[in-house]
C-alpha cells in the first residue's frame, strides 16, 4: 500500500494545518489463498534427518504430514491481483480517506465552536483585569505624581548635593518605571487583536500563540512596575488568565 502514502499526506496536509496526524491502515484478505508452495530444500533436509533416526526403537517414525506442518516447509501463496483490481482498490481507499477526514473536520469544527466560547470568556476576564488595573489608584496621574515626589525627596535626603541634571535623569527614570499606562494600552491592543483573530476564523492558532507571549510580557512588566499590593495582585491574576488562554490556544488550528 505504499502508493497510498503520498496521496494520504497530500490530502491531509490540504485539510489540516496544525498538529500531528497518525494514520494507520489495516487490511485483510477475505478470499482464500490460491495454493501453496513447498520449501523442498528444507523438506529434504528434514527427511534426511528423519532417516537417520528411522531404526531407533525409542523414536516414532516421521510422517509426511508432520514434516509438512513444520514451519517454513509449506506456505500459502497469496493471489496476485491484476492492475485494474489494484487501481480500483486504491480508488476506494482514497475515497474512504476523504470521508474520514470529512468526519474528523466536522468533529473538530464542533469542538472549535465550543472552544471559541471558552476563549472569548477568557479574553473577557483579561479585559476585566486590565480595566481594574487601569482604574487602580497606582495608575492615576495624581498617585504617580505623589509617588514621584516622595521618591525625589528620598533622593535629596540621601544625597543633598545631587546635581540638578542628575536629579532630572533620576526623576525621569522613576517616572517611567512607575507609569504603567503604556503596558495597559498594549494589553488592550493585544486583547483586541486576539478577538479579531477569533472572528477571522481559519488557521489562526500560531498567531494567537504569539499574542499570548506578548500578553504575558505585558503582565510581567505590570507586576515588575507595581508598587501597590492591589496592582500586583491584579497583575498576577492577569498572568494566570493569560496562561489559561495559552493552554486552550494549543487546541486551535
Amino acid at each position: 500500500m505504499d502508493s497510498l502514502d503520498l496521496k494520504a499526506r497530500k490530502e491531509i496536509a490540504a485539510r489540516l494545518r496544525r498538529g500531528n496526524v497518525n494514520l494507520t491502515l489495516s487490511t485483510s484478505r477475505t478470499s482464500a489463498s490460491s495454493g501453496f508452495t513447498v520449501n523442498r530444500e528444507l523438506l529434504e533436509a528434514l527427511l534426511q534427518l528423519a532417516g537417520e533416526y528411522a531404526n531407533r526403537k525409542d523414536v516414532e517414525p516421521a510422517r509426511l504430514d508432520g514434516l509438512l506442518a513444520f514451519r517454513g516447509v509449506l506456505e500459502p501463496v497469496e493471489q496476485q491481483d491484476d492492475e485494474e483490481t489494484l487501481a480500483r482498490r486504491e480508488e476506494l481507499m482514497v475515497s474512504d480517506l476523504e470521508r474520514l477526514i470529512d468526519d474528523l473536520s466536522r468533529a473538530r469544527a464542533e469542538e472549535g465552536a465550543r472552544l471559541l466560547e471558552v476563549l472569548r470568556s477568557q479574553l473577557d476576564e483579561m479585559e476585566r483585569l486590565r480595566d481594574r488595573a487601569a482604574g487602580s489608584i497606582a495608575s492615576q496621574p495624581a498617585a504617580l505624581r505623589a509617588r514621584l515626589r516622595s521618591l525625589v525627596e528620598e533622593l535629596l535626603e540621601a544625597s543633598p548635593a545631587l546635581p540638578a541634571d542628575r536629579l532630572a535623569q533620576e526623576a525621569a527614570l522613576l517616572a517611567a518605571k512607575a507609569d504603567i499606562r503604556e503596558e495597559l494600552d498594549r494589553l488592550a491592543a493585544h486583547i483586541a487583536s486576539a478577538r479579531d483573530l477569533l472572528e477571522e476564523g481559519g488557521p489562526v492558532g500560531r498567531r494567537l500563540d504569539f499574542l499570548c507571549q506578548e500578553l504575558n510580557r505585558e503582565a510581567n512588566t505590570l507586576c515588575s512596575k507595581s508598587a501597590d499590593v492591589e496592582l500586583t495582585r491584579l497583575g498576577l491574576d492577569l498572568k494566570v488568565a493569560v496562561e489559561q488562554f495559552r493552554e486552550q490556544v494549543q487546541n486551535v488550528e
